[in-house]
């Protein structure tokens, strides 16, 4: 899979581009956690995402925010990040302009981005937020929140508690137009540790919902 370097508001983001032979092929881009408690591009949830959209036919970019691995400048509050994340997605478009469906995915803060970038860009079809942290950051800016997706969380996480993902979900349930799917898997934590019980699932999830939506015509 290629490493690519790409340029970023602050300097250039590092990437991992992974392209189909079908130039139709739709898109998506992987966003990673927390920079300052050690997210990157090659988390295991990241990584697995990315193959998920990968073998479901999708071009797929994942790709360091700013000041992670080889990606140039600072941590900057989520801004920052939401400017990278619509930079990589530029970069993506720019690669495949004959693209249908655009996708954005993240895990964590990755999640928070995603749906802040949802918010921007109208080209983005749909989402999944993986464990997205509703207890930390404000996530009433999706008002009315634009494409259907996929929620999905542990229900034994004790980073982002169920709780508080549940009332996200119930917010998003109350607008009208788009559907979105709530799946917790049993057992798991933030990080989905255990191989077989929680990453295995989740994965699954996350990859029967993207093809049932991709079956369908409405956003």
């Amino acid at each position: 899979m290629p490493e690519v370097i790409f340029p970023g508001p602050e300097g250039r983001l590092e990437g991992r581009y992974h392209p189909q032979k079908d130039r139709d092929a739709p898109i998506a881009i992987v966003l990673h956690p927390h920079p300052q408690f050690g997210g990157t591009m090659n988390n295991r949830v990241v990584y697995n995402l990315h193959y998920a959209f990968y073998n479901l036919g999708f071009t797929v970019l994942r790709f360091n925010f700013r000041g992670v691995g080889r990606s140039q400048g600072e941590y900057d509050q989520g801004i920052g990040e939401l400017a990278d994340a619509a930079s990589a997605l530029d970069y993506l478009q720019s690669m495949n302009q004959n693209a249908k469906h655009c996708w954005v995915a993240g895990f964590s803060f990755g999640a928070w981005i995603g749906m802040q970038l949802l918010m921007r860009r109208p080209e983005v079809t749909g989402f999944i937020s993986v464990a997205p942290p509703a207890n930390m950051y404000d996530f009433s800016f999706l008002a009315p929140c634009p494409a259907s997706g996929l929620i999905i969380n542990g229900a034994a996480d004790r980073v982002a508690p169920p709780k508080d993902t549940v009332n996200l979900v119930n917010k998003l349930h109350e607008q009208k137009g788009i559907t979105i799917t709530h799946t917790q898997i049993e057992g798991a934590g933030h990080f989905f540790e255990d191989d077989e019980a929680h990453m295995k699932p989740m994965i699954s999830e996350v990859s029967d919902y993207v093809k049932r939506r991709l079956t369908e015509s409405t956003r």
